[in-house]
Parts: C-alpha cells; sequence; structure tokens
C-alpha cells in the first residue's frame, strides 16, 4: 500500500491547485467588470481568465477528482459515517461552482456580462465556505 500514500500527496497537491484557482478566478472577474468592454485591460484579463481556467483550475479538478476517487475505490473510507458523504457533496457543489465559473468565463469572453463586480466579490468566498467545510470534514470528522 505505499502507492496509496502518493496518491493522498497528489489528491492534496490537486486540491491545493484546484483551490487556488477557484479563489483567484473570481478576483479576475472583479477587476474584468470593472474595464471598459474592449480596452486592452479587458482583451488582457480574458487571456488571464482563460489561461488560468483551462490550463490550471480545469486539470486540477480532474486530478482531484481521479485521485480522490482512487482513494474511495481503495475501501479505506467508512460510509456508514456521515462525514464522507457530506464531503462528497461539498465536492459536487464544488465542481458546480467550477461549471458556473466557466460559463462566467464563456460570457466575459464573449462581451457579454452583465454582472457588477460586486457579485462577483461575493461569489469569490463560495469556494473557501465549501473548503472550510470539506477540511472538517476530513479532519475532524464531526459526524
Amino acid at each position: 500500500m505505499w502507492w496509496y500514500d502518493w496518491i493522498k500527496a497528489l489528491h492534496g497537491i490537486s486540491v491545493l491547485a484546484w483551490m487556488a484557482g477557484m479563489m483567484y478566478l473570481p478576483r479576475l472577474f472583479v477587476y474584468h467588470a470593472e474595464a471598459q468592454v474592449g480596452s486592452e485591460k479587458s482583451e488582457t484579463f480574458k487571456v488571464m481568465e482563460r489561461r488560468l481556467y483551462r490550463g490550471i483550475t480545469t486539470p486540477a479538478m480532474v486530478a482531484t477528482w481521479v485521485f480522490g476517487l482512487a482513494m474511495v475505490f481503495h475501501g479505506l473510507i467508512d460510509w456508514s459515517s456521515i462525514w464522507p458523504w457530506v464531503k462528497a457533496a461539498s465536492v459536487v457543489a464544488l465542481s458546480g461552482i467550477h461549471g458556473f465559473y466557466g460559463r462566467l468565463l464563456r460570457d466575459f469572453a464573449n462581451d457579454r456580462n452583465r454582472r457588477p463586480s460586486r457579485f462577483f466579490r461575493l461569489i469569490n468566498e463560495l469556494p473557501f465556505v465549501l473548503a472550510i467545510v470539506i477540511v472538517i470534514m476530513v479532519i475532524v470528522r464531526p459526524f
């Protein structure tokens, strides 16, 4: 089972990369929403957002799922407890937010964003709240 520790390590690394992207992307959206459509600044944000989402955040999400499912299928998680279900639901919710960010990215790429920067400031907190729940479920296992 020496490889199981490697799977856990790779899972942790991919989670860190995914969460970094999930917290940085809406911050870029905040500044992009304040930029004039068609400006050099707006076009620069489009490139930054696309590279972050497609080059880091999405591959990290896929790796998180692959390594996480590898641990699940290894069978060391007690699914009769409540904590893994809460964690799994939180990861599914985080994946949904990831998809929503992709839709917002397309809106910006096509100059169709109609949301104010305040909206992006608020949604910037969602991944972190879910990360708190996930970490508590894995480390504390309160249920």
